[in-house]
């Protein structure tokens, strides 16, 4: 066994981060680490480029990563690739909590983080056997479905290789189509936020790369001429000291890329953290505000209450550092109310970019486990658990209000009114990003007019009404039939 792929599948529908493609970095470390191993290894990422088949039809073994909105494409892709009499193996978030589900459609199912045991199983794979003793592994033995003990967390992640994206088909000779780059310094998240899947999947306890370790990857995305740099972090700053020392460190040496993060609101309390986020050219933060609903915000168990978000978003604006603001509508406490004095409290604070999304049960998560015991799951069709499409029953609004108050809320925000409010500041990136919100809402809406007269039909009917899934493989399968006429038609020759 030499040639290893994997595959990233694309998202179902486009978003706001569509012209911004940004690998997870699962299956890039994975691969990293069996290139060090004397593997041949290529990893295609959908968003930058996409799947040749008949390449993926070479290899002795796919492995193919998948989150809850696009494992419907991941699952046609591994049938297809399994019918062809390839090994499959799945990995991710979703799968991770659905292993049995996932079973169905391909060989093997790792479950958690794989970095300490990819190589082994792959020599399993290469001797037919030992799968037995791989943590994490779910497989089948004699028609019995056998999972393995869960796998311990990566404890030193200074072990984990440096991610080597020439093994990514479209960046073989650089970083230049992705207009920004994610590096790692964490992981782990102790807040456990209901609606998240981050704590089940990377654990309750913060992680930790040294500051040497991360300079080294620095180092690396300026010699292959990066540009942007994502913290591909759930909380950037989760520790302010280790985060001071590392962006101190960042001025010191000289690599101070534009870069972007998560953090939380309490980043605001910390002023020297300010000053250093700034110095080291921080240009935006990603913040989860969530809500401007007190009540909202304690059974999302956020620990911040509204006066935290207010003084967040004061204080970074003070630092001339811009916010990507992210909230969550369709709790129990939400009403349509909620949804319009939340684009106020956004227009009012003069936030640069929003996403309003819609409460969505990913698998893994408290609220999943909450709306399938209260049977107020709607849909199980995973193509639409993308924060865009209502999945669930609400309590204080009927589906379409949820599916359209939050469409209608997002182009109050993204309005050529705020573009030319912005242009006239001459805050020209913030105008350009506007006028891109403001496009692609107007392209959203349109496309995915079916939906909302779905949760139209569904709220006036009193009933569910299961949706057909959507067709988020057709191209693959008609790639995959296409290969296969030319390969007869060869063989009759």
């Amino acid at each position: 066994m030499k040639k290893i792929v994997f595959i990233e599948p694309k998202p179902p529908d486009f978003h706001i981060f569509t012209r911004m493609p940004l690998p997870r970095l699962g299956t890039v470390l994975l691969g990293t680490t069996l290139k060090d191993k004397g593997y041949d290894v290529k990893s295609y990422v959908e968003a930058i480029e996409e799947i040749d088949i008949e390449d993926v039809l070479k290899a002795d073994a796919v492995g193919i990563s998948t989150i809850t909105s696009t494992s419907p494409r991941a699952y046609e892709i591994a049938r297809l690739v399994k019918k062809a009499g390839i090994p499959v193996f799945m990995g991710g978030p979703h799968v991770t909590f659905l292993p049995d589900e996932a079973l169905e459609n391909c060989d093997y199912v790792i479950r958690g983080e794989a970095d300490e045991i990819i190589v082994d199983f792959i020599k399993a794979l290469e001797n037919g056997k030992g799968f037995e003793s791989i943590p994490g592994l779910t497989f089948r033995k004699n028609n019995e479905t056998i999972h393995n003990k869960t796998i311990s967390y990566c404890k030193e992640l200074d072990k984990l290789p440096i991610p080597d994206y020439t093994i990514v088909k479209g960046l073989e000779k650089g970083l230049s189509k992705m207009s920004i780059t994610p590096i790692m310094t964490s992981r782990g998240c102790p807040y456990d936020c209901s609606f998240c899947s981050v704590t089940g999947m990377f654990g309750q306890q913060y992680r930790f790369r040294s500051k040497e370790n991360v300079l080294a990857e620095l180092r690396r995305h300026k010699e292959l001429g990066g540009d942007w740099v994502f913290f591909y972090d759930d909380n950037f700053t989760a520790n302010r000291k280790r985060t001071k020392e590392l962006l101190q460190a960042m001025i010191e040496n000289k690599l101070t890329p534009p870069w972007t993060a998560q953090v939380r609101v309490e980043v605001a309390k910390d002023p020297e953290l300010l000053d250093l986020m700034k110095q080291s050219n921080c240009h935006t933060v990603y913040i989860g505000f969530e809500s401007v609903n007190p009540e909202t915000l304690k059974i999302y168990n956020k620990k911040q209450n509204v006066e935290d978000i207010e003084n967040c978003i004061k204080k970074l604006h003070e630092h001339g550092i811009n916010i990507h603001g992210m909230f969550v509508f369709g709790s129990d406490h939400d009403t349509v109310k909620t949804i319009r004095e939340t684009v106020h409290f956004a227009k009012k604070n003069d936030i640069e970019t929003i996403q309003f999304m819609i409460l969505t049960p990913l698998p893994g998560t408290r609220f999943f486990f909450e709306m399938e015991q209260q049977d107020r799951l709607v849909s199980k069709d995973w193509s639409l658990y993308d924060a865009h499409h209502v999945v669930f029953t609400p309590k204080n609004m009927s589906y379409y209000e949820l599916q359209a108050e939050t469409l209608k809320a997002t182009k109050k925000f993204y309005t050529v009114g705020q573009i030319i409010k912005r242009a006239l500041r001459f805050e020209m990136f913030t105008a350009g990003i506007k006028a891109y919100g403001y496009n692609l809402t107007k392209k959203w809406g349109k496309k995915n007019d079916y939906f909302l007269e779905y949760t139209k039909s569904i709220s006036f009917a009193g009933k569910r009404i299961e949706l057909a899934a959507k067709n988020t493989a057709e191209d693959i399968k008609k790639r995959f039939k296409e290969l296969e006429m030319a390969e007869k038609k060869q063989a009759e020759a």
